[in-house]
């Protein structure tokens, strides 16, 4: 055995709740082999005990075969308490963003559940309530905030400081990849650089003073989601889904990942629940109660049910937010003002 093929091994061990491996985290702090022994260094930051027992566990699958059997295996997990403020894999704390109050991600374990569609209608509805808030597309490869908010057209500048301008429409400062490219152009980039833009987005934008800003993040728990939580003190998450099994699925995933690096879970949003006739009758296109039932399983509140209105799909595409339009004028518009009024934002 030689070091590169312990260490090839050790990159398919993923850190728990997360689809980067220990290694790509910077975990391995040494590997070596002496005579018949491997040894490991490993060092992890976490408060839970579960972390570091799941990876030696998965340390020895991988390594045991190569090494000749668990007692040629010599694994040494030095494990730390985050400093300062709980801290994710890796790291040594995370930051806020000067003058922005609270920071609340969106987040979906897939696409097509309407999470953007849903993050661009609460920032409308805070703003209506009263704060001063942002919208930050996170989603780099998939940007549609500016196609929402009906500003695509627009183009940020810059102030003396070289930060970036934001984009400000119905009250919603808003910053996205999309307008920085036009409909038909796709971002080409690989985890590193999609890391700079994130980290661009969010601490060279003149955000000014906000009561919240919301991010919009990608789909999944990839390099952005990663970045994101690994150095912004989020004050927490909300998880979007849809009825349907299949969806729950992957939004028990997103909530895995936010709750292995110590970030609260405010709530679910159950988008897509219903549709319902002129003559009042609900028809359960994607399944009853799965929402009702996921916030009951997470132990979180359910912070309200999006009914499909067809009028939500075209604003969007003509760039008003359905949020617009009073709670009395459309059941939609009014889901997304109670949501918005749930969350712990106000104070």
């Amino acid at each position: 055995m030689t070091v590169d093929e312990l260490r090839s091994a050790l990159a398919s061990v993923k850190y728990p709740g997360f689809s980067r491996d220990i290694v790509s985290f910077g975990l391995v702090r040494d590997v070596r082999v002496e005579g018949s022994v491997a040894t490991i260094d490993l060092r992890i930051q976490t408060r839970d005990p579960a972390i570091p027992q799941q990876i030696f566990h998965e340390c020895h699958q991988v390594l045991d075969p190569i090494a000749g059997g668990s007692g040629h295996v010599q694994i040494n997990i030095d494990i730390q308490d985050p400093p300062g403020a709980p801290s994710p894999p890796g790291e040594t704390g995370r930051e806020s963003i000067p003058g922005v109050k609270k920071i609340i991600a969106v987040a979906s374990g897939k696409g097509g559940v309407g999470k953007s569609t849903v993050s661009a209608n609460l920032a409308v509805a805070l703003s209506r309530q009263g704060l001063s808030v942002g919208l930050c597309d996170c989603d780099l490869y998939g940007p549609s905030v500016a196609h929402m908010f009906g500003a695509a057209d627009q183009a940020p500048t810059a102030d003396e400081n070289d930060n970036i301008i934001t984009i400000e429409a119905f009250g919603v400062r808003t910053m996205s990849m999309g307008y920085l490219l036009g409909d038909a152009s796709p971002v080409i980039v690989r985890g590193p650089l999609a890391n700079r833009y994130t980290q661009q987005f969010l601490r060279q934008v003149a955000w000014g003073k906000l009561d919240v800003l919301i991010l919009d993040l990608p789909p999944g728990t990839g390099d952005i989601q990663l970045t994101i939580v690994q150095t912004i003190a989020l004050d927490g998450a909300v998880i979007v889904t849809t009825p349907q099994e299949v969806a729950l699925i992957d939004a028990r995933k997103a909530a895995t990942m936010f709750a292995k690096v110590n970030v609260s879970i405010l709530g679910i949003i159950e988008n897509m629940s219903w549709f319902e006739c002129a003559h009042g009758e609900r028809y359960h296109l994607f399944g009853e109660g799965g929402g009702v039932r996921e916030a009951e399983r997470l132990q979180v509140p359910l912070l309200g049910q999006v009914p499909i209105d067809p009028r939500t799909r075209e604003r969007c595409d003509s760039g008003e937010p359905i949020a617009l339009l009073s709670p009395d004028e459309s059941p939609a518009s009014n889901a997304f003002h109670q949501i918005a009024k749930a969350l712990p934002v106000h104070a």
